[in-house]
């Protein structure tokens, strides 16, 4: 099959490569500085599988002005949304920008929407472009794990009828490592199951840290609660480690999109996951200005190992907030090539890091500062990343 992947983010790339051993793909964005990264076999983001099977493949990586699609059978756009929170909801504009050039074209085949969308969108545009062949199928995949989770999907699910799609199905299915549940439904119930399903991800973060930030308050052991409330099948010991925040690309956007479509809805949960996450990173913040007579070193920025995802990352989103009160800081972080961020000194020798900071802030354990482990305050009190 000819296939065209729009959009060269971590689902793009991942889409693409999994396809490109068996098929005719090209990955196509508008950036040339990226499109050109890629082409010399450099990643632009953090992702092992990703990059050693970049370096060995041969996947065409072309320019969206380059791009003609009448020819192709399959187009996956995989273009970047975020929420906006002036408007209160996803801002989809690339989406729909790669429908109306595609349809545009002549193109006769299916296009799959990748991209994280609002419930409804996909219909609408449907109808505003009077083309019938558009659907969603979610992607739920990691940072730093997007191909290993297309290689090991937990399931697959296709916003379009088995008999009209289910040939892109047996694609997917072809090149997974694992068999799993497959799902076919209209868009509109595909887009809701996407928000949904990291809404209560992000639900059962918000539990955690509230836990845990019980815990702290009445000097309890997070770890000896968690163990035990893990225990009970139902609730299930995974997903469980707390931290100073949700954050990533998907978590805070979906929630946030999510309660936005419960505009003349009841509800209570909803908008708490979403507020609830404002709250633990106030909690974090008044730790450091405890802190205040001290330099504070922050270790690292990303929301975990092997990520450079540093946007809307709790620790980022707390240093925003502390900047008001001029606290000595500092900040390791080996990925930024700057001095400094958000005006605060970045050190890049870990040692200098070290023996500069009176006490040291980390989101997330590594082992590397073990051997400062009593001036350390984290979170992450069972070490394992996630």
């Amino acid at each position: 099959m000819k296939i065209k992947v729009i959009g060269a983010g971590y689902v793009g790339i991942a889409n693409a490569l999994l396809f490109n051993e068996h098929h005719d793909v090209t990955l196509v964005d508008i950036d040339y500085d990226k499109i050109e990264l890629l082409l010399t076999k450099q990643m632009i983001f953090n992702d092992e599988l990703v990059s050693e099977e970049l370096k060995h493949s041969n996947l065409k990586i072309v320019h969206t002005s380059e791009t003609q699609y009448p020819l192709d059978d399959l187009v996956i756009i995989c273009t970047p949304t975020d929420y906006d929170e002036i408007s209160h909801g996803f801002n989809s504009e690339s989406v729909e920008a790669s429908i109306h050039t595609i349809v545009s074209s002549g193109f006769m085949g299916w296009i799959m929407i990748k991209s994280t969308i609002p419930v409804g969108f996909t219909e609408s545009m449907k109808e505003k472009y009077d083309y019938s062949k558009i659907f969603f199928s979610p992607e739920f995949l990691r940072e730093g794990q997007a191909l290993f989770d297309n290689l090991y999907p937990n399931r697959m699910i296709f916003g379009e009828k088995e008999e009209n799609v289910g040939f892109i199905a047996q694609i997917y299915q072809s090149v997974a490592h694992i068999e799993c549940p497959v799902l076919f439904m209209d868009s509109t119930h595909a887009e809701a199951i996407k928000l949904f399903s990291n809404t209560y991800l992000a639900l059962r973060i918000a539990f955690f840290n509230e836990l845990d930030s019980y815990a702290e308050m009445k000097d309890l052991k997070s770890k000896t609660l968690i163990q035990g409330i893990g225990l009970d099948p139902r609730i299930g010991n995974y997903y469980n480690n707390p931290s100073f925040g949700y954050g990533g690309y998907c978590l805070p956007k979906d929630s946030k999109q999510l309660l936005s479509h419960y505009d003349s809805i009841p509800q209570n949960i909803i908008s708490a996951v979403v507020y609830a996450n404002q709250t633990r990173k106030l909690f974090i913040l008044e730790h450091l200005l405890s802190h205040a007579h001290q330099r504070i070193g922050i270790y690292r920025l990303s929301m975990k190992k092997k990520s450079d995802n540093f946007r809307n990352s709790a620790i980022v989103d707390i240093l925003e907030l502390a900047r008001h009160y001029h606290l000595d800081m500092i900040i390791y972080e080996p990925q930024i090539d700057t001095d400094t961020f958000m005006q605060y000194p970045v050190i890049k020798d870990l040692k200098r890091f070290k023996q500069d900071s009176e006490w040291i802030v980390a989101n997330r354990w590594d082992d590397e500062i073990k051997d400062v482990r009593e001036k350390v305050y984290t979170r992450d009190c069972f070490e394992n990343d996630l």
